[in-house]
């Protein structure tokens, strides 16, 4: 008796596994009814115990829908700071978390320049507001200042990975961003407060291209 030709199916499998081109019903069914958190916890455990083709392959599926949603999905940078209600101080408000939210997700993504772009948009929009030392607006700065960080390290990683084709995008970048700090340390040393952007500062006099 000739022995069954295991080997068929097994290609047959890896073909399928291949050219699978949709996403199964069932699963599609858990995507749409999870809850965020579930749906977290599901990738974050996805991307921890599989391989780092994997992690590859989802930041690339990643940079790919926020390029496509990036025209209708544009972070306002309008309203993202108001007077507080002793009529001096500036405060952060929900538009800011939101335009945080699209930064973090560009350059966690590994879309560092782009998500620049909404960082120095925010930093310019600081420039003539006042705050207190001890408050939200001060707390919320020194987040927005590891943002900025992070956002260079992404950067580098972008050039490294070969994912940057016009040597002019991450230059007007970087020069947009210097210019914003710029303006918001020679603002901040009129009105005699601290100045919020030392990191970003830092690790845009450290960048090389």
């Amino acid at each position: 008796m000739p022995a069954p030709e295991v080997a068929s199916v097994h290609t047959t499998h890896l073909e399928t596994a291949k050219t699978l081109g949709h996403v199964n019903l069932m699963v599609d069914t858990l995507i749409a009814n999870a809850t965020i958190d579930d749906l977290r916890a599901i990738t974050r455990n996805l991307l921890a115990t599989g391989t780092p083709s994997l992690a590859a392959a989802f930041t690339a599926a990643a940079r790919s829908r926020l390029r496509q949603t990036s025209a209708r999905r544009i972070a306002t940078t309008n309203g993202l700071f108001t007077i507080s209600h002793n009529g001096i101080h500036a405060v952060p408000t929900q538009e800011l978390d939101n335009a945080l939210a699209r930064a973090r997700s560009l350059y966690g993504a590994g879309m560092g320049f782009a998500s620049l772009g909404i960082l120095s948009s925010i930093v310019k929009a600081t420039v003539g507001l006042r705050w207190e030392e001890d408050g939200p607006m001060a707390d919320v700065l020194a987040i927005i200042d590891a943002d900025i960080s992070q956002a260079m390290q992404s950067c580098k990683e972008e050039l490294e990975g070969g994912r940057v084709s016009d040597t002019a995008v991450p230059q007007e970048a970087i020069g947009n961003l210097w210019s914003n700090i710029g303006e918001s340390a020679r603002d901040v040393e009129i009105w005699g407060g601290e100045f919020p952007f030392d990191r970003a500062s830092n690790s845009i006099e450290c960048w090389k291209f």
